[in-house]
């Protein structure tokens, strides 16, 4: 199914980096790396990697962020003491540290890198694990995100004359930061399908929030209830997504393939899978050709079990962004294995597997108001689709 392949890699990416046991910690991105490396993935006639990665200009930053919060950003960045926590730099969440802003500029130029190669047509599908931060708004940091990488990259396609753009979110937390800065705009289309916001950061994402005035249908938020799991996320997934798409037709398809939405993820409660969540890919794979003419941007973004859940589903998804994927029963590398126990003294999993093996429930069977997930799907049909000119209940 690909064709040319783009990884966006570079180990400077690593400064990211909010210090010591904080959950955004950059070896969650350098195991995944060396675990695609360990499975050969990046070594294939089709892939090439994007590197060296260069800092986003400043130019590009304020395509989305205030000039004064930039500016904010920069102070706390050399004086992390006084970070301006009414920016939401400095707190628990978002630590300043010393040179934050060019770490948060080299992420954003990451995502850049990666839509350049996609809009130029050196590649096909790009793929950069270190971005995602999608709680950044326009003037603040929020939830373990400074610069918004995901809606500078967004904002950049537009300018470069991109007439439409999909934007879909699978992280457990709500794309509160790219909804926001798109939420006028009737060229981008957001779709997040999260944890509700009724038990999890950020407390956005309900259904009723459809987009402004000028864009209203663009916005689409699938609240699952905790506890949802590998089936009722694919349902949601399917019974929401690629309808959508077909109405919108967007021209360039973005991704944000946040993996905190596993049952061992210590910051949320849904309970999905490794296997689950490959499956996802594979379907946001296949519509990203069928609806987007193969021009697929996918990003990284959470994921806090750090040895047993994100190397694992990040190289699965690159495996399927590069058409070589890894069947879910092969065994764990050795080399991986013994440089997880050597850096983190931990076992690494087995296999590239949980064991389970879902399906998303057919639509066609209907959808039942009194099942959470069901309800959940329903309220945001109900919603979005009469704008589309879709219709709320699927065909039977």
């Amino acid at each position: 199914m690909s064709e040319r392949v783009g990884i966006v890699w570079d180990e400077r990416l690593r400064a990211y980096d909010f210090g010591p046991g904080h959950p955004l910690a950059p070896i969650r991105v350098e195991l995944a790396m060396r675990l695609a490396t360990e499975f050969g993935l990046l070594e294939h006639a089709n892939v090439e990697m994007l590197t060296p990665v260069p800092f986003a200009e400043l130019h590009d930053i304020l395509r989305v962020h205030e000039p004064d919060y930039v500016e904010a950003v920069q102070r706390a960045s050399d004086d992390p003491g006084h970070a301006d926590r009414s920016r939401g730099l400095g707190t628990v969440d978002t630590p300043a540290f010393a040179g934050m802003h060019e770490a948060a500029l080299r992420v954003v130029g990451a995502t850049l890198t990666g839509a350049r190669g996609v809009l130029e047509g050196r590649v096909e599908h790009a793929v950069n694990l270190a971005g995602g931060l999608h709680h950044a708004m326009p003037a603040s940091a929020a939830g373990f995100c400074v610069y918004n990488d995901i809606g500078v990259a967004i904002a950049w396609l537009l300018d470069q004359g991109v007439e439409r753009v999909a934007y879909v979110d699978v992280d457990v937390h709500h794309g509160d930061g790219v909804q926001a800065i798109f939420w006028d705009d009737p060229r981008v289309m957001t779709i997040s399908i999260h944890e509700s916001p009724a038990t999890l950061f950020p407390g956005t994402g309900w259904p009723t929030e459809v987009g402004g005035l000028g864009a209203i249908g663009t916005a689409v938020n699938v609240a699952l209830p905790a506890g949802t799991g590998d089936q009722g996320f694919l349902r949601a997934l399917h019974s929401v997504v690629p309808d959508l798409l077909g109405a919108f037709g967007p021209q360039v398809l973005v991704t944000q393939q946040g993996v905190d939405s596993h049952v061992d993820d210590p910051l949320a409660n849904l309970t999905m899978t490794i296997d689950g969540q490959r499956m996802s890919y594979e379907a946001l794979h296949r519509w990203a050709h069928r609806y987007a003419g193969g021009r697929w941007l996918a990003v990284g973004g959470g994921g806090y079990e750090w040895v047993d859940v994100v190397p694992r589903a990040w190289t699965h998804l690159i495996a399927e962004a590069t058409g070589h994927a890894i069947k879910p029963e092969t065994p764990m590398p050795q080399g991986f294995t013994d440089y997880v126990a050597s850096v983190l003294g931990r076992f690494a999993p087995e296999q590239m597997t949980d064991g389970r093996h879902p399906w998303p429930k057919p639509l066609g069977d209907g959808f039942d108001p009194r099942d959470p997930v069901d309800a959940a799907i329903l309220a945001t049909r109900e919603a979005c689709f009469p704008s589309w000119g879709l219709a709320v209940e699927p065909a039977g």
